[in-house]
């Protein structure tokens, strides 16, 4: 496992946006969304290419896993989900449908 399970999130993030990950993707209606390129995908039009579990540090539903993902369109980004008893069951069985990068979990 990655030292960066040891940073909080935002950093990460940050970590991230300077790799190129700068698109926010959101998941509603059934749908990967980019808003700030206007564009909706399906699973098969993207790879997740890495996965960052993050644990609340005062209360464990607020853990979370942040994903970043790639488009078939050239799109770089991240999208968040809660895990534990709070998780998007919709969203996880999307991102299981998706591609995935022979990647590891941090």
């Amino acid at each position: 496992m990655s030292t960066h399970n040891l940073k909080p999130m935002s950093e990460v993030m940050t970590d991230l946006r300077e790799k190129g990950y700068t698109d926010d993707f959101n998941y509603r209606d059934g749908e990967l969304h980019n808003d700030s390129q206007k564009k909706v995908y399906q699973p098969k039009e993207i790879t997740i290419t890495e996965e960052y579990r993050f644990e609340g540090e005062t209360n464990p539903e607020d853990s979370s896993i942040l994903y970043t993902l790639e488009t078939s369109a050239g799109e770089k980004g991240v999208l968040t989900n809660s895990y534990g008893a709070d998780t998007n069951v919709e969203l996880e069985e999307f991102l299981d449908k998706a591609n995935k990068k022979d990647h590891q979990l941090h």
